[in-house]
């Protein structure tokens, strides 16, 4: 998924922003290509970004099938589109093009939890103490950390239940998971890597590089 506006990021698109002299973007793509269990890559991005992909993607010699075409108004209208383009095949892993550090095993991770439940996520544990408050601000709640996680992606899913999902997804959602856990179906989080960040301001950009 690399289709949004990257409002937060001063005019600049985060997935083609230069990350150690390349584009953001190329990291992501060459770890779902270096993952063997992958056999077919769609890129879902911006109209205006069109020809810019699939430029990067020529710039080298490529081993798997590419595909790249244009998201939508949404996150979840993005996903429905590059759905939409995939080959006859069991599982989806689904990433954000804004998280270039994923890593081959990270992929390979969501394969082998989602063959429990048919969903998977990445999650790191929350380091921090959370609160839950109202409107006016006033604490109602603080969970227990131990059991708070912050997702991340690759999520993975069984293809027959992720596209069910879509097909019943009413109003607005931050991530695939949550479509599927709407529909009763139990998603397996399973260890990510806090260096798995996502970069949505110029200072994780920074970041990142550091991380690179």
């Amino acid at each position: 998924m690399a289709a949004g506006e990257s409002r937060r990021m001063n005019g600049v698109d985060k997935v083609f922003a230069p990350l150690g002299g390349r584009p953001a973007l190329s990291y992501v793509l060459d770890a779902f290509e270096s993952c063997k269990a992958v056999s077919q890559i769609v890129v879902v991005v911006s109209k205006d970004n069109l020809a810019k992909c699939r430029q990067l993607i020529a710039e080298k010699k490529r081993a798997k099938q590419f595909e790249v075409c244009t998201g939508g108004k949404r996150r979840q209208d993005s996903v429905a589109a590059g759905l939409a383009r995939l080959d006859e095949c069991n599982w989806v892993v689904i990433h954000d093009g804004a998280r270039p550090l994923v890593t081959k095993e990270l992929i390979e991770r969501g394969l082998e939890a989602a063959g429990e439940t048919g969903a998977a996520a990445a999650a790191v544990p929350v380091t921090d103490t959370i609160k839950i408050a109202g409107d006016d601000r006033i604490v109602l709640e603080t969970p227990l950390r131990q059991n708070l996680w912050a997702v991340q992606t690759p999520q993975v899913f069984r293809v027959d239940i992720i596209s069910k999902a879509y097909q019943k997804a009413k109003g607005e959602v931050t991530d695939d998971a949550s479509l599927v856990e709407k529909l009763g179906y139990r998603v397996k989080l399973y260890t990510g890597s806090y260096d798995n960040i996502k970069i949505t301001t110029g200072k994780d950009l920074l970041i990142a590089e550091v991380l690179l």
